[in-house]
């Protein structure tokens, strides 16, 4: 099967343009091919965008070096192109955008949200065993703040990494969307959690300080952390929704306490199903996830939308399924986010 890779949308029945201006995006990883699993977040954030007359982007997620692919973009946006799923610009690659992550850096350090770090994954593991905390398999160990400015900093340490400053989010004032959440779980919000809404998953909250601790924003290797880059790029690019994978939802938190930081906007959120491998555990590239056929987008598409809990469609092609599901999709979660 022949296939190029798509720079903007063809023409496509759709909601009308809606007021808010609705900016949805997908940012897969190109650590191989996209499968069934990250076929149903590309669904979703593209039904959602078109359901709600708005923008669909898919940016290229590949600040982590090592661990992409060469080759893999062009095949992910050839994947997209066969199901029918364009994006309505050129696609916006991370690895080009590091002057702006900097930038986003400067500024926190500026502000003292954000300082160096010259710990190792040992020198966090003696810090934690110290205080009776042992790392939890499959777990990362919360970062204790040795290095905070406040405890002295790095000392004659050399910097390896760059780290957000968690303590001092509680002078942040929440923004409307924060105060929305903190009152729908008032009674059990933990005071220093922070909350947000999701629209599937309901009322939600994390202690980042605690459960994660002080984050990393800049690597040791000298990479730039994902928690950062994608605040950046989702505000550069004025995305409004991020619909996207129940296994990020996890992130959510530290990136909201970095939207308020950078007096950035945050976004709705919506995180999607995870489809599960015969083992239990979320299918992903990992795992080796076989990548689904592109030669019959259809089926890919009938399997993604029925994680989704859309009805099966009565189409003849990907295109004609498409259009159908909008108006489900519509019917579905257009009314909720309005």
């Amino acid at each position: 099967m022949s296939l190029s890779v798509p720079t903007a949308a063809p023409a496509t029945a759709a909601a009308a343009p809606t007021a808010g201006g609705y900016v949805g995006r997908f940012a897969p990883s190109p650590t191989g091919p996209l499968h069934a699993g990250s076929l149903v977040a590309a669904l979703a954030s593209w039904l959602d965008a078109r359901a709600h007359g708005g923008q669909w982007l898919v940016r290229i997620e590949d600040v982590d070096v090592p661990r992409c692919v060469p080759g893999a973009d062009a095949l992910i946006l050839q994947q997209l192109a066969a199901c029918g799923l364009h994006p309505d610009a050129p696609p916006a690659w991370q690895s080009r955008r590091g002057g702006r992550y900097q930038a986003a850096l400067d500024q926190l350090l500026a502000a003292g949200r954000a300082y160096p770090c010259g710990c190792s994954r040992k020198d966090i593991e003696a810090a934690q065993a110290a205080r009776g905390v042992v790392r939890q398999r499959g777990a990362e160990l919360p970062y204790p703040g040795t290095c905070r400015p406040e405890h002295g900093g790095l000392g004659n340490r050399a910097a390896r990494a760059w780290r957000f400053h968690t303590g001092i989010f509680e002078s942040f004032e929440p923004p409307a969307l924060v105060q929305q959440a903190r009152a729908a779980i008032d009674s059990e919000v933990n005071s220093h959690a922070t909350p947000w809404h999701d629209r599937r998953l309901g009322a939600q909250q994390q202690d980042v300080a605690q459960v994660v601790g002080d984050f990393v924003l800049r690597r040791a290797d000298g990479l730039w952390a994902y928690q950062l880059a994608v605040v950046v790029d989702d505000a550069d690019q004025g995305v409004t929704h991020v619909v996207r994978g129940e296994d990020l939802a996890d992130n959510t938190p530290r990136q909201i306490l970095l939207q308020r930081a950078l007096d950035l906007p945050t976004p709705t959120y919506l995180h999607t199903p995870l489809v599960l491998a015969a083992d239990g555990q979320k299918l992903s590239k990992q795992n080796g996830a076989a990548p689904f056929d592109v030669a019959d987008p259809l089926g890919a598409l009938q399997q993604a939308a029925q994680v989704l809990s859309l009805p099966p469609a009565r189409a003849a092609s990907a295109a004609q399924a498409l259009q159908g599901w909008i108006a489900d999709w519509q019917h579905r979660w257009r009314a909720e986010q309005a």
